[in-house]
């Protein structure tokens, strides 16, 4: 997509501070963290949500949960972490391609909000 931030990151036009990388998938740190760490993991095909993904692009998701733990524990994230996938306005998705926060380094507390 011409106008998508992480599609642009993904493409190298758009710097960011990338702690993984493969042919499927992208790890970079927020550039407004949530938390003492705070990492977005994104699936290096367009699409917004869930509800839009193709059986190729759910592989890809699977792929990325499936590497995920070890990115989590190349971070230092020995003592557990949260995932978040934002789903639409509502959710609080403000770019439109799918992507997963992984926030830790610190007791997040039983409060999803």
């Amino acid at each position: 997509m011409d106008n998508c931030i992480f599609c642009k990151i993904i493409a190298g036009e758009i710097p960011s501070n990338k702690v993984y990388e493969d042919e499927d998938m992208l790890a970079f740190r927020d550039i407004n963290p949530q938390a003492k760490v705070h990492v977005l993991v994104v699936p290096k095909s367009h699409f917004a949500t869930l509800a839009e993904m193709n059986a190729a692009q759910a592989e890809l998701v699977k792929k990325c949960m499936v590497k995920i733990p070890s990115i989590a524990k190349s971070l230092g994230l020995d003592n557990g972490y949260r995932l978040i996938i934002n789903q639409g306005e509502d959710a609080g998705q403000t770019v439109h391609h799918l992507h997963i926060h992984i926030l830790g380094g610190q007791s997040m507390g039983e409060k999803m909000l």
